[in-house]
């Protein structure tokens, strides 16, 4: 990725005070800022590189973005850290749970267990190798994002280190994250989306940034009427009743199958339609299993669009179902932050999201729309907000401002310059 990006070309979006401060920060980085992650495309991360690392060439700071490559067993173990890190929640039910067991079971599973999670990090150490080896990792300042190349801490020989973790850590697996947290200690800094998931046992210091959107992507560049008709038009969606939307990778964390379920109890009272599209990560082998139970649970519903995508070609696409919708949807169980959310608000859009993880930021209950904790809640909200459209038009007018101001890629690139000023000279006082 060699392209360029100016700030300025976001002038009309934020004005000219915070572009200037972007300058004058930028002027005082020296040395190169390295980037790495698990996957060029599919997930937030991805998306927040794919538009950040331009911006920082566009500066005139010297910026690599580098991934990390691993076999399925890799991906799936960092997939299993993944849910296991979030406290897991969903997925098939443990019957074992139900039953009465003997000790002797309820032992030999605990060690049946210890087993696989032994294997589970031997895969992990053993990528971390192979990574370490192919790869240099030379930046003055060197991001890692996420669990997955966490381990790469043992290659560093200079610079400023920062684990940048995008996902929910307040109550992980205990075995897990200790054996996480033995490398992440070994930063120089990291970095969280929200206060709740900053960790007390890490030693090291700590920095919160919300993640962002970039207003100029694909994804939320404003589209024409015609535009939109003309994706509605291939998909074969009508307009002639309300459109409910949720955006999501298929992960069963997402609780799209709860959408379907609120959507099922609002249909008996609201006639109406629900799109539900998303990709599968590259890093998530677990995404197309998620996808084929999703698509069976909507069976026979012919008012729910499910629509599986392949970013980043599906961008505009996305753009325009959040546009013509009236109410968007994150019914998250479990959520590092959920950009989808900052999405919908920037179009104007009231949302409905689970009351977890980064969600709350975004969404102000009242405000810029509603945080449900239930099927039931979800059903109730929506039909309210379809009912009366001058408060759902309220909420969405509310939502793109609390976005502008605090969710937009140009922010986000601001708070990681000020993090890499503080951590080259903690002592020097950088004036705005």
């Amino acid at each position: 990725m060699n392209e360029k990006r100016s700030v300025w070309d976001y002038e009309d979006i934020v004005g000219r005070g915070l572009l200037e401060d972007l300058e004058l920060l930028a002027g005082n980085i020296s040395g190169k800022v390295q980037h790495v992650n698990a996957t060029y495309t599919g997930g937030g991360v991805a998306e927040i590189l794919n538009s950040l690392i331009p911006l920082f060439k566009g500066l005139e700071i010297e910026t690599e973005w580098n991934v990390i490559r691993g076999d399925d067993e890799f991906f799936s173990v960092t997939k299993s850290f993944h849910n296991q890190l979030h406290g897991r929640v969903g997925g098939p039910v443990d019957v074992r749970a139900h039953e009465q067991v003997s000790v002797l079971e309820d032992l030999e599973e605990q060690i049946k267990e210890l087993s696989t999670k032994k294997r589970m990090l031997e895969t992990y150490l053993h990528w971390s190798d192979v990574n370490a080896s192919e790869m240099t990792n030379d930046g003055d300042f060197v991001f890692m994002h996420d669990p997955q190349p966490a381990a790469l801490i043992r290659t560093k020989e200079k610079g400023h280190w920062i684990w940048r973790c995008h996902i929910d850590v307040s109550s992980p697996d205990p075995l897990v994250w200790n054996f996480l947290r033995d490398f992440v200690s070994k930063y120089d800094a990291s970095i969280f989306s929200t206060p709740l998931f900053s960790r007390p046992d890490l030693g090291i210091r700590q920095f919160l940034v919300p993640p962002s959107i970039d207003p100029l992507s694909d994804k939320n560049i404003e589209l024409s009427p015609g535009e939109i008709d003309k994706v509605l038009d291939k998909y074969e969606i009508t307009t002639d009743k309300p459109i409910i939307t949720q955006v999501s990778r298929f992960d069963r964390l997402k609780d799209l199958p709860g959408v379907i379920d609120a959507y099922k109890l609002l249909k008996k009272r609201i006639d109406c339609q629900l799109i539900l599209a998303g990709g599968v990560a590259a890093d998530d082998p677990e995404g197309m299993e998620v996808y084929r139970e999703v698509l069976k649970k909507a069976e026979g519903e012919a008012d729910i669009h499910l629509l599986l995508g392949s970013p980043p070609f599906a961008d505009i696409e996305i753009n325009a179902f959040q546009r013509a919708s009236t109410v968007i949807m994150q019914k998250s169980l479990k959520e590092g932050f959920g950009l989808v959310v900052s999405e919908g608000l920037w179009k104007g859009k009231p949302v409905i999201g689970g009351a977890t993880g980064g969600i709350p930021l975004q969404v102000i209950n009242g405000v810029t729309g509603y945080l449900v904790h239930s099927v039931e809640g979800a059903a109730y909200k929506i039909a309210n907000l379809l009912k009366d459209p001058e408060l759902a038009r309220k909420l969405g007018e509310n939502g793109r401002e609390h976005v502008r101001n605090n969710f937009l890629i140009t922010r986000h690139l601001k708070d990681y310059l000020l993090v890499m000023l503080s951590l080259e000279n903690p002592s020097r006082i950088i004036r705005l």
